[in-house]
């Protein structure tokens, strides 16, 4: 008899779900974009990833409750920052609501107008090419338009913590 360790369906919880998708390590990004009045907005994020390299296109989801939704839904610009090994501090900011995410931090204008902060590991600006109903999220498909890597390593986010390559 074979003995099974997946739990049923029916017992679905969704704090399991979120510890067993914890086991999968992801990068973590800083999505940036230009909100009303054009002040620069932005929020951390760990729902990133490559789509396809013809068209080049990238993916991230924003919650629905996000106070950025708007923002996002009515900018057709945003640029995907990769946070580099050392910006933890930038990832928390970023990841704490606040009327002003962008206090005390250094950024340029990107070339579509989006802020591009400094220090990250590598950035891509994109155009909204699609959106997409997911749940309580809503998924951003992007079309690159502008890219540059500076060669650092990045910060992670593995099992409920940000870490860094290497560490174990």
């Amino acid at each position: 008899m074979v003995m099974s360790l997946a739990a049923p369906l029916h017992t679905f919880d969704p704090r399991r779900l979120r510890n067993v998708l914890g086991s999968f390590t992801t990068g973590v990004v800083i999505v940036t974009s230009v909100g009303d009045e054009g002040r620069p907005i932005g929020l951390t994020v760990n729902s990133f990833n490559s789509v396809s390299m013809q068209p080049p296109l990238i993916l991230w989801s924003l919650a629905l409750k996000s106070p950025n939704l708007h923002a996002f839904r009515s900018h057709h610009w945003f640029a995907v920052n990769i946070l580099a090994h050392d910006q933890e501090p930038l990832c928390r900011q970023f990841a704490t609501p606040s009327d002003d995410k962008f206090a005390n931090v250094k950024f340029d204008v990107g070339e579509t107008g989006v802020p591009v902060l400094h220090g990250t590991a590598a950035y891509l600006e994109c155009s909204t090419y699609a959106r997409y109903p997911g749940g309580d999220h809503e998924i951003y498909l992007g079309e690159v338009k502008a890219m540059h890597d500076r060669g650092l390593s990045p910060l992670v986010f593995h099992r409920g913590a940000i870490r860094r390559l290497g560490e174990h």
